[in-house]
Formats: C-alpha cells, structure tokens, sequence
C-alpha cells in the first residue's frame, strides 16, 4: 500500500471479484463483515468453510505465480466452529474471537483450524493440517489447541471437488436441518467461522468481544421452528470421581461422541462449545430441548471404582424427559486412552441405533401425517436394523421403493435399497440375482455420483463388488468405508472376511475383533464368529478356531455353515464323534451340500485359489476325518 496505493486495492478488488468471492458463494459462505485488510465469512458447514478456504488459498498460488514477490497480495485464514452471537447483519462472540486468533497464528498463505474443526473434516477431507498443540490467545480463557496447513502444503495440494450437487427435489428435502439451524442463528448460533486477512495487518485492532448482557443465557428456540427427528446435544461428561485423570477421559468422550453423532446422515448436533455452556449446571432435559430445539438428550457420568473406570450414558426424549436407552461401560484405568475410542465407537455406534428405531416408531404413531422421503429412509433403517427376518426385510425394501418414488433424487433411499439387494443375493435369498445385481449397480453408481462421502454407500459398493467376485475392488470399498466412519462395524466385519477369502486371514482377524467391539449385539454376530474361527482354523489354531466356531452356532444356530466348519474343525482336532453330530445337523439345514466337490454358483470364493488351498489343508481335511465324502 505504501508504494502504489491504487494498484494495490485494484489487484485486491480483482481477487475479489474473479477468486475469494466466487469461491465463497459456492462454498454457501455468507460475507459478514470487511475490515480493511480482512474479512469475516459464516458458513453452513465446516466441510464447505475448510474446502472453501485450501480453494482460496490454491488459487491465490496460481494467481501469484507470475507477479513479483515484492508485489504479491496473500492472506492468512483461521477457521473456527463455535457459538456465535447475532446481531442484525453482524455476528460476535468467542466463536468468532477464537477465528481471528487463529487467522493470526496461520502463516502467510497458509490456514490455522480449530481442534473442533479438525475433528469434524479428518475423515471427510485429506488435507495435511499439522498439530499445533495448545495456543494461548489473547482474550480467551482456555488454551485453544489448532491444527496449521502451511503454504506449502497448500501450494501441493490436490483440490478435493466438492460433491455434485442434488436434483432440485432432493435439495429441498435435506435442506430442512439447514432451515433449521438458520433459524437458531436468528438468536444464538452455531457457526462456522473463517476470519481472512493479510499477513501484516496488526492483530491487537481486531475487537470482536460480545457485548456482556449478550452473554448470560441460551435463549429458546422459537417455537414455530420444527424439531429435526435426528436432533441430539451431548451434555459434558460428569466426573463423579476426585481424580483429573478422569475429567479429560469426560471431556474426550462428550468431545468425540459429538463428532461421531454428527456423521449419521439426517442428524442436527448441537456444537461442543454451545453444549459446554451447561458443564457442572443442574439441568432440566425438557428445558434444554426448548432452548436447543433438539428432540434427544445425551447424558453420562464417569467414575473411578478402584483400578476400574466406569462409564454410564442414557439417551433422553427431551420432549417427555422419558429414558430411550441406556449403558453402562468398564475399562481399566492404565488403559484410558486406548479405552476411550473404543468406547466412543461403541456409544456412537449404539447411538445411531437407538435413534433410528426412536424415530421409526414416532413415524409409525404418526399415522395422521403423511411422511415424507425423508421420513421413509429413517423408518426403512429402522426396519432393516431389526432382528433379520424375511418379513422385515421385505417391509425395509418397500418403504425405501416409496421414499425414491416421493422424491427420485433421494441418494438416502437408492442406498438403502441397493443394500438390501446386494445383502439378499449374498444370502442366497434373491430369485433373480443378476438382475437385483445389476440395479444395485445402478443405484449405488447414481448414488456415489451424488455424494461419494457416504460410508454406507461404499459399503454397499463393497458388498456388490464382492457378489461379483471382484475381491480386490471389493476390499477398496470396505477400506474407504471405514475412512468415512470409523464405526461402520459392517465394513469392518466385511473387509475382515475379504481378507480371508483373498488368502490374509491374519490380516482380517484385527478387523472382526473391533467389529464384535463396536457392537457386540449385532444380529448378524454369528458371521464375526465365524470370520475369526475359519480364520484361526486356516492359522493351524484349532482350539481357538472351535471357541469361535461354538460361540457362532449358538448365535444363529440356523445357518448350516456354521455346523459345517464347527463339525471340520472338531474333525481336524480328532474330536470325531462330536464333529460327525455337527456334520449331521449341517446336512438337515442344508441337504445339498453333501460333498466337498459342492460349491454355490455365486461364492466370491470360486475364483480365489489362495483360499481354497487354506481350505483344503484344515478343514477339508477334517470333514473328511468325520466322514464327509469327496464326491
């Protein structure tokens, strides 16, 4: 500015108008405020707010590229997700105070993000933001801990390209939780704030401080707003011991229960910072729903007992103060760090359950109104969670055919019925393989075309891909799954099987073991069981195999394959009498498997010859030693 004034705001109204600007509309960014030598954006989404800004930045490397160091504009961008004070046009308060920080702490053409932040796109966006540690800024209580991207790493990064954008009809359904959460900011809000200036302006001019009688209260949400079904705050963690050990684990589960809940697809979480304001409070849970416009209520406690730690959690209708569910939670206490994913992962896994069959219910009461496609895809989720069952199944398929029939965009519905289709030919439960096959093709195709983060997309994909024999492909698709959601036990239990039908079964036993982790009550247990016996069985580990293999019959004792491979196991360790009782009940569930030299048409197995020769060196060298012919 010292040395041309007017070119300097002339290239600075360019970058406006051809790169920063464009890219903030299309990242749904709403410009608050300029000052000078920054600028103050909201967004919608911390996936858009930190997109938006590595596009920023990206582009402002290209843009440079050819001017002269000495004449070159860049900025500095902090992205911070926290609660927001709205006034008019305007917006104030920490959320926005701890933005401007940590635009300050970034460095010049580089990004400085929140934990928070981080917490919620680690898994959805790869962009290399390394860990700062605990920052002390100035006019905040507590250190903020921020992650940076450096301009280099920016200049190397590759562009992640946002999602295609919906059909008009889907746009209107999945717009409602963003109408909602635009009606909360109208007095308190949830934001995702990002603060841009250059890197000599002076920090220490910045005052974004929330007036003091703005801050005392959450005032309630209006009441005319609709309550999202999905709609849950995680209260803080109570520490019910004298130890601080303990008040971290809290924290760390309230913190990481929030980012998992808030990857179910359809939810409304209420931020951290915001759910933080009632730590240590005695809370009315009906009053709190009022206040957040949120229909569950999450809360626990956590307590030494000895060298044990325990953990509670009840979920709350927060419209009758009504229990949902709840659990309780053991770990020793030398392993609380290892401990307190596992539990997160579990808790939210479990979470996602009890909310979709809550919601299911309600819209089952709910005869008077007429659901829409949204509506449908939670009560068809509800549905095929159920203890499996033809009928259930069926009544799943059905009410995912009509949600797609309400609204032909709606990736949620394409998803559930290719899940169904794909399951039902794994199971040998189609009439016309090929044909569902080829539609769950086409489905999860459009689908992933829409939105390629969904994890129950891809592993839908992987199931398909699996059917198909496809084994490499398959495992590609269980492995980015997972990437998506940490706590897609599913995935899990399939990318462990695939490994084992591509020959690795120890590679696949640490993959079923976290699946039986996360949920331990899955009706479709038996087949985790059976993964890790026919995988100890394949190691030469026999007795571990024929635990496994028991605890797999006794889950579903009317799947034929588990007396099947139980009655080879106890063939291969001389337990002969048993394993021919074994071989017996096998051959009454299924008659025409009488041979070793019979094989489904449909088996991913038929093209892997690394299984088959673990195959023939343990188990068909049992059932043979029981008694089972060749031929």
């Amino acid at each position: 500015m010292g040395r041309d004034e007017e070119g300097t705001i002339t290239q600075l109204k360019a970058f406006r108008k051809t790169l920063v600007d464009p890219t903030i509309a299309a990242h749904r960014g709403r410009i608050v405020k300029t000052t000078g030598d920054g600028m103050l954006v909201e967004f919608p989404s911390v996936v858009d707010a930190v997109r938006c800004a590595v596009e920023m930045q990206r582009g402002m490397v290209d843009r440079n590229a050819e001017i002269p160091e000495d004449q070159r504009i860049t900025f500095r961008i902090g992205v911070n997700l926290g609660d927001i004070i709205v006034d008019g046009d305007d917006i104030y308060g920490d959320g926005v105070n701890i933005a401007a920080r940590l635009e300050a702490l970034a460095e010049p053409g580089g990004i400085c993000i929140a934990r928070v932040v981080r917490d919620q796109i680690r898994d959805k966006l790869p962009y290399p933001f390394e860990d700062m540690g605990e920052q002390s800024v100035k006019n905040i209580a507590r250190p903020v801990r921020a992650y940076a991207m450096s301009a280099d790493a920016v200049a190397s990064t590759q562009l992640v390209a946002a999602p295609v954008q919906p059909t008009p009809a889907r746009r209107r359904v999945r717009s409602r939780p963003v109408a909602i959460a635009a009606s909360v900011v109208a007095v308190t809000a949830i934001g995702i704030v990002a603060w841009w200036a250059w890197p000599n302006r002076n920090s220490q001019t910045v005052s974004v401080q929330a007036p003091a009688a703005a801050r005392p209260q959450i005032p309630p949400v209006v009441a005319s707003n609709p309550v999202p079904r999905l709609s849950i705050v995680v209260l803080p963690f109570a520490n019910l011991s004298n130890d601080p050990e303990q008040e971290y684990f809290a924290d760390g589960i309230t913190d990481d229960l929030t980012t998992d809940l808030s990857r179910i697809v359809g939810s409304f979480v209420i931020a951290r910072n915001t759910a933080f304001n009632y730590k240590g409070k005695s809370v009315d849970v009906k009053q709190i729903g009022r206040e957040l416009g949120v229909r569950y209520v999450l809360e626990g406690s956590v307590r030494r007992i000895g060298d044990q730690v325990q953990m509670n959690a009840q979920l709350i209708d927060a419209e009758s103060g009504a229990h949902v569910w709840a659990d309780r939670f053991d770990t020793n206490r030398t392993k609380l760090a290892e401990a307190q994913s596992e539990i997160t992962g579990r808790l939210a896994r479990t979470l996602n359950l009890e909310l979709e069959r809550d919601a299911g219910r309600r819209i089952e009461q709910e005869k008077t109104v007429d659901p829409d496609a949204r509506d449908l895809v939670m009560r068809g989720w509800a549905l095929w969670h159920r203890p499996y069952s033809t009928a259930s199944s069926q009544e799943a398929q059905k009410t995912f055919e009509r949600a797609l029939e309400i609204d032909p965009g709606s990736v949620d519905a394409m998803i559930g019925i290719a899940t169904i289709l794909v399951i039902n030919v794994a199971d040998g439960l189609s009439s016309s393989s090929q044909q569902d096959l080829a539609r769950a093709g086409q489905l999860l195709a459009e689908a992933l075309e829409r939105d390629a983060h969904r994890s129950i997309a891809h592993y839908a994909m992987g199931m398909l891909r699996r059917d198909q024999n496809r084994l490499a492909e398959a495992r590609i698709e269980f492995e980015t799954a997972i990437a998506l959601d940490r706590n897609n036990n599913g995935a899990l239990r399939q990318l462990g099987l695939v490994s084992i039908y591509l020959g690795e079964p120890e590679a696949g036993i640490p993959y079923i073991e976290k699946d039986i982790r996360l949920n331990p009550h899955d009706p479709f247990i038996a087949i985790s069981y059976w993964g890790l016996g026919a995988s100890h069985l394949f190691l030469g580990h026999v007795d571990q195999a024929i635990d496994f293999l028991k605890r797999a019959r006794a889950a579903s004792p009317r799947l034929w394959g588990m007396h099947f491979w139980l009655a080879g196991a106890l063939g291969l360790k001389g337990d002969l009498d048993e394993a021919k009782v074994a071989l017996a009940e096998s051959l009454k569930l299924k008659p025409e498997m009488n041979s070793l030299a019979w094989r489904p048409a449909s088996s991913p197995l038929n093209a892997n010859p690394p299984y088959w020769a673990l195959q023939e060196k343990t188990l068909n060298v049992g059932l043979r030693r029981a008694g089972f012919p060749d031929d």
